[in-house]
C-alpha cells in the first residue's frame, strides 16, 4: 500500500476526491505568505546596514531600471505603430487585384477607393488631395482604379466616386463631388467626410 501523505500526482487526486485526508502541513497559501515575508525582511535588513551614498546609488540604480523598462516598452510601441503605417500612397490597381488589395485588405485596414478617369478634372483633384491624405495618414490604404474597369458600364457622370471598406465589406461610398463642393473642395471636406 502506498503512503498517504506521499506527494504523488495519484494521491492529489485522492486527496481532491475525498477519498484521502487533505495532506498534513503548511498549505501553499501559508508558503507564499512565509515566503514574501521573509523577502520583505531580508530587503529591510540589506537596507538598514546602507550609507546614505549607498542608499542614492541604490535610487539611481532604481530609476535607470525603470527608465529602460520605459524605453523597451515605448520602443515596442512605435515597431507596432511603423508596422502599421505602412501604406503612405495613392496606388493604382486594376480589376484583377481588386479582391486582393480592397476586399481582403480591409479585414485589417480602412481602404479608400478612388473610382475615376484620367480626362476628368474633378477626378484629377481627387488624386491629388487623396495623394496628400495617404502620406499624412499612412495606416490606411488609399487605392486608386479606373471607374469603367472596376465596374463594367460605369457612367463618366459618377465619377469621382470615393468607396470606404472595412471589415471586408462596402461601409460607405460617395458619388460624384457635390457633396464636397464640386471643384471646389478642399482637403479638409475629403477628410472630414472620411472621419464620419
Amino acid at each position: 500500500m502506498e503512503d498517504p501523505n506521499a506527494d504523488t500526482e495519484w494521491n492529489d487526486i485522492l486527496r481532491a476526491r475525498g477519498i484521502l485526508p487533505p495532506k498534513e502541513g503548511p498549505t501553499e497559501e501559508e508558503i507564499f505568505e512565509e515566503m514574501d515575508k521573509n523577502i520583505r525582511e531580508k530587503q529591510e535588513k540589506h537596507l538598514e546596514d546602507k550609507t546614505l551614498d549607498e542608499l542614492d546609488e541604490l535610487e539611481d540604480e532604481e530609476d535607470d531600471r525603470i527608465l529602460e523598462e520605459y524605453r523597451q516598452k515605448r520602443m515596442a510601441e512605435i515597431k507596432a505603430e511603423a508596422s502599421r503605417e505602412k501604406y503612405g500612397q495613392l496606388i493604382q490597381i486594376s480589376k484583377p487585384d481588386f479582391i486582393k488589395e480592397v476586399t481582403e485588405a480591409s479585414q485589417e485596414v480602412w481602404v479608400i477607393v478612388h473610382l475615376f478617369k484620367d480626362p476628368i478634372p474633378e477626378c484629377k483633384l481627387m488624386n491629388a488631395h487623396l495623394s496628400t491624405l495617404a502620406e499624412k495618414y499612412k495606416a490606411t490604404k488609399f487605392v486608386k482604379i479606373v471607374g469603367d474597369h472596376c465596374i463594367p458600364n460605369y457612367p463618366d457622370k459618377n465619377l469621382p466616386t470615393l468607396l470606404i471598406y472595412g471589415n471586408s465589406d462596402l461601409q460607405q461610398q460617395l458619388v460624384g463631388l457635390s457633396q464636397l463642393g464640386g471643384m471646389n473642395m478642399t482637403l479638409q471636406g475629403i477628410f472630414y467626410f472620411l472621419s464620419i
